[in-house]
């Protein structure tokens, strides 16, 4: 996954990229950020803009606030 790529990407196509790869690579949030060298609040400030938070439960993003 390049960052920089990501970063011009829209929104919901990183949502779609993230879910794909916590659902299988990654078992957390915190190992996806580390193991991509993202910004976190970045990240969560993207997500939250068009409506998805990350739940630990499921280790997705899902729409809510």
């Amino acid at each position: 996954m390049d960052r920089t790529l990501l970063e011009r990407m829209d929104n919901h196509m990183v949502l779609s990229i993230l879910n794909e790869k916590l659902r299988l690579e990654c078992d957390s949030l915190s190992a996806l950020i580390s193991r991509y060298e993202l910004d976190s609040g970045q990240l969560m400030a993207r997500m939250s803009q068009i409506g998805y938070r990350y739940d630990p439960n499921s280790n997705q993003f899902k729409p809510g606030a």
